[in-house]
This record gives C-alpha cells, structure tokens and sequence, in this order.
C-alpha cells in the first residue's frame, strides 16, 4: 500500500483541474485545499470531501461513510465523506466530485460569515 504522501501526490496532481489544490499535514492526515478552503481530507490513503445538507444526500445514496474518529470515548463523525472508489480511477469523474465538496465549503464559509456578521 502506498504511503499518505504518495498518494496525496496522486490526488494533488488529479485535482489540479478544479484549480491550484494545496494538500498541508494536518493531525495526521493532510488537508486538501483550494483558495483557502479545505475541501477535502486524506487519512490512511483515503480521501474524504466536504459535505453540506445539499450534497449529503449523494454520498449517502451510495452508501458511503464519513470520516470519524474516537474521542472521549465516543465516535465524532465530521462534514467529510469517503469519495467513491471508482472516481479515484476516474480523473473527470473525480474532478465532478471535488467541485461539489468545494461547493459545500464554500456554502459552509459563507454560512459561518453570516453567522459571525449576526454575531452568533
């Protein structure tokens, strides 16, 4: 099996695409950037993308798990779902899904802006 970094390497060149993509280190995986936003998250060769309540729908529909991770002795389950197997074979179809986990961030940013305008 390939290390994180080979495969971020991989992913990073793929979604070169969508636009300028960054990957940083993060809490042991690495973070999947563009213009600022992480849209996606890579932990043990696997790529997780953002999700809102407008795209949830389609990772759930195929059955696809979020990224969790233990604390507290709890499951914590975040805003990032598991991509499809076939779209890391699949470069446009990869790039379809990369666009909508960047459009759920920037959803998310705006919707945190609103919040922070409403001081809330």
């Amino acid at each position: 099996m390939p290390s994180d970094s080979v495969f971020t390497y991989y992913l990073v060149e793929q979604l070169q695409w969508v636009g300028p993509v960054k990957c940083r280190k993060m809490f042991g995986g690495y973070g999947v950037f563009l213009e600022g936003l992480m849209f996606g998250l890579v932990f043990e060769n696997t790529l997780y993308l953002k999700v809102d309540t407008a795209s949830r729908q389609d990772f759930d529909a195929l059955g696809l798990p979020p990224f969790t991770y233990a604390r507290g002795g709890r499951e914590i389950a975040l805003s990032y779902y598991q991509t499809p197997d076939e779209a890391l074979d699949d470069t446009e179809m990869l790039l379809v899904w990369a666009n909508r986990a960047y459009a759920a961030a920037m959803r998310c940013a705006a919707e945190k802006g609103k919040k922070r305008a409403r001081g809330v």
